[in-house]
């Protein structure tokens, strides 16, 4: 057997054969060559097969499950098989831009702390290439509290230490399936620190076959049970409630339906804050940072709302928490926002009347 890669690539497949060539490509322009790459394929009823044994890099190695047992369950049986010292995610659909390897690598090798590496990414919707959603500059302290309001993380731009990986039984759980990333960086942050690599070196292909829009609301479930459990030692028996809010309304982007889920949210989100600027003596660059990305994502609820017609503007003046305020919007951003509100229920009226 040739000496263990640097990098596992690891990748959980089904019916993959109109997208995988174009993935497993990128892997072939990678400035960074020590890696291989395992593909568990899930039983796949296409020629996602065909495509994999008769791909000609040798460093591709497939395993075919007799049985179908979903992308989690496939995920872990490539992470039994790799031989890295770190592991690199990527789901059969995504594209990495040819520095990916080599920038994580360099990053993993001069913070021996750090147990993950993510990279900022880009969207490819059709043939469009868009902006992420994300959030454009990150600081480790900034992602580890943004792990407690929302997802900041693209699972196919992940890298880890394999050993720390390693740790964690199983890799990935079955019982929080469509979240199971969001809840392996809880995981890792328990063992070491999360980074982010804010240049994009991974494209991220959304398309209507996506786990993410086919199983949305599973995904919001499961997200809603890991927020839950880390909201827990803080917040008691209002844990739930409190994931359940901050799921709908800053995960999923759902407006608030009045003035007291808005206080009500604001209420937790400002308790969470606290709580996590007092665990670790941030610096001053850090705790401006993430008051000022929770203030944009206040901002984000408020429009929302108003725009929704859910929320008037005396709403959204009045219910102002701590650090919050107006979440950097400026009175006119609001009034605007609230005519759009006002207009789409005059529409919805005379759709209804007539």
């Amino acid at each position: 057997m040739n000496p263990a890669p640097a990098v596992s690539v690891i990748m959980a497949a089904y019916n993959g054969a109109a997208l995988l060539p174009a993935t497993l490509a990128t892997l072939e322009k990678q400035t960074f060559s020590d890696f291989e790459v395992i593909v568990v394929d899930d039983c796949s009823t296409d020629d996602t097969r065909a495509v994999l044994q008769a791909w000609p890099d040798p460093r591709v190695r497939m395993i075919a499950l007799e049985q179908n047992g979903g992308p989690v369950r496939a995920r872990n049986h490539a992470v039994a098989q790799a031989r890295g010292r770190y592991l690199a995610a990527l789901d059969q659909d995504d594209l990495c831009l040819p520095d990916r390897f080599a920038r994580q690598v360099s990053y993993l090798n001069g913070h021996p702390d750090t147990v993950l590496v993510a990279s900022a990414t880009e969207v490819l919707e059709g043939a469009r290439l868009l902006p992420s959603p994300h959030v454009a500059h990150s600081t480790p302290a900034l992602l580890r509290w943004l792990l407690r309001i929302e997802n900041p993380i693209v699972w196919s731009s992940v890298m880890l230490r394999a050993d720390a990986a390693r740790r964690l039984e199983p890799f990935t759980r079955p019982d929080i399936l469509y979240a199971e990333d969001f809840d392996l960086y809880h995981r890792m942050a328990s063992l070491g620190e999360i980074a982010r690599i804010d240049t994009p070196l991974l494209a991220y292909r959304r398309h209507a076959g996506g786990a993410s829009q086919r199983y949305e609301e599973k995904m919001l479930a499961s997200a809603r049970q890991v927020l839950e459990s880390a909201y827990a030692p803080l917040l008691g028996e209002q844990a739930e409630p409190a994931a359940a809010l901050v799921v709908e309304h800053l995960m999923h982007r759902q407006p608030v339906p009045d003035r007291a889920a808005l206080a009500t949210l604001g209420a937790y989100l400002t308790t969470l804050q606290q709580a996590f600027l007092t665990e670790r003596t941030w610096s001053a660059a850090d705790v401006r940072l993430v008051r000022w990305v929770t203030a944009r994502r206040w901002a984000d609820v408020s429009r929302c709302a108003l725009r929704a017609g859910t929320l008037t503007l005396a709403d959204a003046l009045h219910v102002r928490p701590p650090h919050l305020g107006l979440g950097h919007n400026g009175l006119e951003e609001l009034m605007w926002a609230r005519l759009i509100g006002r207009a789409r229920n005059v529409r919805r009226r005379y759709t209804f009347a007539a």
